[in-house]
């Protein structure tokens, strides 16, 4: 398949959603007192920033540019998770909700790049490998929601 600038673009937004999510984790560490989810928290940030490398290496496969910081709405989202963190009885069921909600919102993106015809296989294959660990992700938070509720 044809490499295009749409297909840059699209992975170009996977990447800075993964930068965002790795700095969201990162942020959730420090408002959780749980060692288990911070621990866990740690696992996802390292996985994000896998995820967001492997993606700088198939942008740059194709002699493109990619991207090198979050988006603006990933900084307010991690700043919504330090301000519900203040206001709420139950921080880390709050943190983990915020979490989930990051999570579904990434799931959405991948959906929506992975309908594109257009794509190598060597790409679906890298975006089906980062939707399934991300479904993954969501079981393993609701685990924990139900132990923190």
């Amino acid at each position: 398949m044809k490499y295009t600038e749409k297909i840059s673009n699209e992975l170009n937004e996977l990447l800075v959603k993964n930068y965002d999510a790795r700095k969201g984790y990162l942020n959730a560490i420090d408002n959780v007192d749980s060692h288990t989810l911070k621990q866990f928290f740690e696992r996802m940030a390292t996985e994000r920033g896998e995820f967001a490398r492997e993606l700088k290496n198939e942008i740059l496969t194709y002699q493109e540019t990619p991207k090198e910081a979050g988006s603006i709405a990933g900084a307010v989202h991690r700043n919504w998770i330090t301000l519900k963190n203040l206001f709420s009885s139950n921080d880390e069921e709050a943190i983990l909700d915020e979490v989930v909600r990051g999570e579904k919102a990434s799931l959405e993106s991948y959906a929506n790049v992975m309908v594109d015809n257009e794509l190598s296989k060597s790409i679906k294959t890298l975006l089906n490998k980062h939707t399934v660990a991300i479904k993954k992700t969501i079981k393993s938070i609701h685990k924990f929601e139900e132990l923190v509720s």
